[in-house]
């Protein structure tokens, strides 16, 4: 069973926070689930620019893998809630066009423009090992 910790970014704060506690998978969405998007953007808005650092965050990593997922709220245009994704895992890559091989490194890709539900659905393939569906996520951006 794969374990996990977790990060807060917070709006008002400079430095991130990095829980150590160690989480389930279903802990995790839990956290995700429940987590105060909507009010968080609301006090990000209430602070002004100059004094926001973050826009909601929460980021959590496989002890096991060293893989990461993690979630950034935002509003749209309507002022609706959603979320940019980030996925940060191992990948080979082509070392100068492939002339000199290639080597696994971590790569950070991300997506914008997903809604709180299917942000969900993306956690959990995260947390049930569905590397595969998030991977295909990524090559259609």
């Amino acid at each position: 069973m794969k374990t996990y910790t977790y990060s807060i970014c917070h709006p008002d704060k400079k430095e991130i926070e990095y829980k150590k506690e160690i989480l389930s998978s279903k802990n995790v969405l839990e956290i995700a689930q429940n987590y105060q998007w909507m009010e968080l953007l609301e006090f990000s808005d209430s602070l002004g620019k100059e004094s926001v650092y973050y826009n909601p965050s929460l980021d959590f990593t496989c002890v096991q893998d060293g893989k990461s997922f993690g979630l950034t709220s935002e509003y749209n245009k309507d002022k609706k809630l959603e979320f940019s994704l980030w996925y940060n895992r191992p990948k080979n890559v082509k070392i100068l066009f492939g002339l000199l091989g290639s080597k696994d490194r971590m790569v950070l890709d991300d997506i914008w423009s997903i809604d709180f539900q299917t942000a969900l659905q993306y956690l959990e393939c995260f947390v049930n090992g569905n590397h595969e569906k998030i991977e295909n996520l990524f090559l259609k951006s």
